[in-house]
């Protein structure tokens, strides 16, 4: 099975990647996460917290720790950079009943991962609210150093932005080989996340939803890979 990996003589050198955007340093980070030193912020996008209880409630049966998993996830994430501010840009639940049917460990877990930092809530198409139980600051979106963080990306070709909803995913084609991993997906001047949560899927970055986005434009690309992160040429994307 084909894997992708940087190729460095210790796999920990391949969990973050740097980059710039808008003139801005970041760090991509294995998790999906994204960190921005300079504002000391650890950013994630679609956490779809209780995506697995939602499917339950529909009578399709999937193991029920996909926020336990996610949540442990984003720890190890907060680990490795320390942030002072965690930003969630959108869908962090799966659905406007997810809180409900959050397990108390789960919060308590939460609770923690909150502790001693400031925790933005931006909203989604998925949860327009955030429930007071999950603490807090709630906001559609925000503006930091000149750069908006929102859920969805505007359609327009405009700078200056990040954001998820998409779920970006690249098929890469290496050694006669394909492999499909989400992906960070930018231009230089406007960035689209990975899906955090651990039960989502990936839309193809050539899908048709992004042309808007960037049309023409070259795109910067960098793969989750199995341990590393991965830049990767555009002419090694493929089509599904």
């Amino acid at each position: 099975m084909l894997t992708i990996a940087a190729d460095r003589f210790d796999p920990r050198d391949g969990a973050r990647h740097a980059f710039s955007l808008c003139g801005k340093a970041f760090v991509a980070d294995i998790s999906g996460a994204l960190y921005w030193p300079a504002e000391k912020a650890l950013l994630v996008a679609d956490l779809h917290l209780e995506k697995g209880s939602a499917h339950a409630v529909r009578g399709r049966m999937l193991p029920p720790y996909d926020t336990r998993d996610t949540l442990m996830k984003l720890a190890e994430a907060i680990d490795r950079h320390a942030p002072e501010v965690v930003i969630a840009l959108g869908d962090s639940l799966h659905d406007r009943g997810a809180a409900d049917r959050l397990d108390l460990d789960d919060l308590r877990v939460l609770g923690m991962l909150q502790e001693g930092r400031r925790w933005i809530w931006v909203t989604g198409n998925h949860d327009p609210e955030i429930a007071a139980a999950l603490r807090g600051e709630v906001l559609e979106d925000l503006t930091l150093e000149g750069i908006t963080l929102r859920h969805a990306p505007r359609e327009a070709r405009i700078s200056h932005e990040i954001a998820g909803h998409l779920h970006p995913a690249a098929r890469v084609s290496l050694y006669g080989h394909a492999v499909r991993r989400p992906c960070f997906v930018g231009n230089g001047r406007r960035l689209v996340m990975p899906a955090f949560g651990v039960y989502t899927g990936g839309l193809n970055i050539l899908d048709a939803a992004f042309d808007p986005l960037f049309g023409p434009d070259g795109l910067n690309v960098i793969v989750l890979g199995q341990e590393s992160l991965y830049p990767v040429a555009t002419r090694l994307l493929k089509a599904d």
